[in-house]
């Protein structure tokens, strides 16, 4: 694996935790935006194949997640995190001048980047938006109808295929095993909103990757959302009894090789 370092920020609503994976022979900049309850800590073998791609990575824990400062998995304003990233990158580009950067978001780190297209996309060179919550999530809506809002587990195998998978986020002191918080779903609802009234992605390369069989964010919805969004360049792969973790299910490095592939050919249309 690649080596990594960490180093604390501040962000907007505190000090966030950034995972960085050097490369000194940087291609591009890829910045990865984790999903809900987890942390950056997650993503070391996405890290390794994009910096054998060429890629120098940079991941921040959001706030109330990983080792960042905050209470434990709430956001109250998404629009706070995106705003983080952006700070994120700022510091990527302050590294790597003149290189182009791509922005990686799973789960909820794809409604984040897809809005992070939406408000900082003329600067992005392409996106890729695995099992993104965008358009509608059901879980939603339906964990705020109640007074107060139950407990409902993860089951660690909507995860993944690899049983593995489900075991080692179930045994991980820094991913979330708790319920929901109510201003965080009430976030999610407005940010959802924002999302479907924030424009296109215009001519941005964008991929799309999600799970056949993710019950967790399921691709119907997240397909409306994107056809609300998507710009004039839209790959998408959708992987036959995939479940919601894709970066980590029994094929990923077939998903791997579909990031890097699609990533040539943005880089090289930038770069021809």
């Amino acid at each position: 694996m690649s080596d990594s370092r960490t180093y604390k920020v501040a962000g907007v609503r505190g000090l966030n935790m950034v995972r960085e994976w050097p490369n000194d022979q940087t291609r591009y900049v890829a910045i990865l935006i984790h999903g809900y309850g987890e942390h950056m800590g997650r993503y070391e073998h996405v890290a390794d194949r994009l910096v054998r791609h060429g890629a120098a990575v940079y991941g921040v824990d959001h706030v109330g997640h990983g080792k960042s400062e905050g209470d434990r998995a709430l956001v109250v304003d998404f629009e706070d995190v995106v705003t983080d990233v952006h700070a994120l990158e700022e510091r990527a580009r302050a590294d790597h001048p003149g290189v182009p950067v791509v922005a990686i978001g799973h789960s909820m780190g794809g409604m984040i980047a897809a809005r992070y297209a939406q408000r900082y996309g003329t600067g992005l060179t392409a996106l890729v938006l695995s099992g993104p919550v965008i358009g509608r999530w059901d879980l939603v809506s339906t964990l705020l109808s109640f007074d107060e809002i139950p407990d409902m587990p993860l089951d660690p195998a909507m995860l993944s295929r690899d049983p593995s998978v489900g075991a080692a986020a179930a045994a991980d002191p820094l991913v979330w095993q708790g319920p929901f918080k109510r201003a965080t779903l009430e976030a999610f609802a407005e940010m959802l909103t924002t999302i479907a009234k924030g424009g296109t992605f215009g001519a941005l390369p964008t991929l799309w990757l999600h799970g056949e069989d993710d019950q967790l964010v399921p691709p119907g919805p997240s397909r409306d959302g994107i056809d609300a969004v998507r710009g004039s360049d839209l790959t998408e792969r959708i992987y036959s009894g995939g479940r919601h973790e894709v970066f980590n299910e029994t094929n990923k490095e077939e998903v791997l090789d579909d990031v890097t592939s699609f990533l040539d050919r943005a880089l090289t249309v930038r770069n021809p």
